[in-house]
């Protein structure tokens, strides 16, 4: 493969970048697992921890999370069943690395992106 095709490869619809940053297409995603960060959580728990999540939302928010490895459930055999979810290995690598690294800069350059945005609004853009 040449450093061409290999470039190109990099581009293409299913590759890891694009998959990295699908991650972050739904709004409440990232929100669940920066939620799971402190440990597992129950789903009654999970909600009200975020607040202003649907409980449908926060259910297709897990089923994404889920399937996509970052989060895994826990059924405790209990009387009445309980259900934790928990972070992955994957997940919290996601959460502690990537995220962390997101958050900073958003507070440390959040008041001039909204800043910048305003301006943007105003211009009728």
């Amino acid at each position: 493969m040449t450093d061409h095709d290999a470039h190109c490869y990099e581009l293409v619809a299913d590759c890891r970048l694009r998959a990295a940053t699908d991650l972050f297409a739904h709004t409440w995603d990232p929100v669940v697992l920066a939620a799971l960060r402190g440990g597992p959580r129950r789903r009654r728990d999970l909600r009200a921890a975020i607040g202003g999540i649907s409980d449908k939302v926060l259910s297709d928010s897990l089923h994404r999370l889920l399937a996509g490895v970052l989060v895994e459930r826990h059924a405790h055999a209990e009387a009445p069943p309980r259900i934790d979810y928990a972070l992955t290995g994957l997940g919290q690598s996601l959460v502690e690395g990537p995220m962390m690294a997101l958050g900073r800069w958003a507070v440390e350059h959040g008041d001039e992106l909204l800043e910048a945005q305003e301006t943007e609004r105003g211009k009728g853009l």
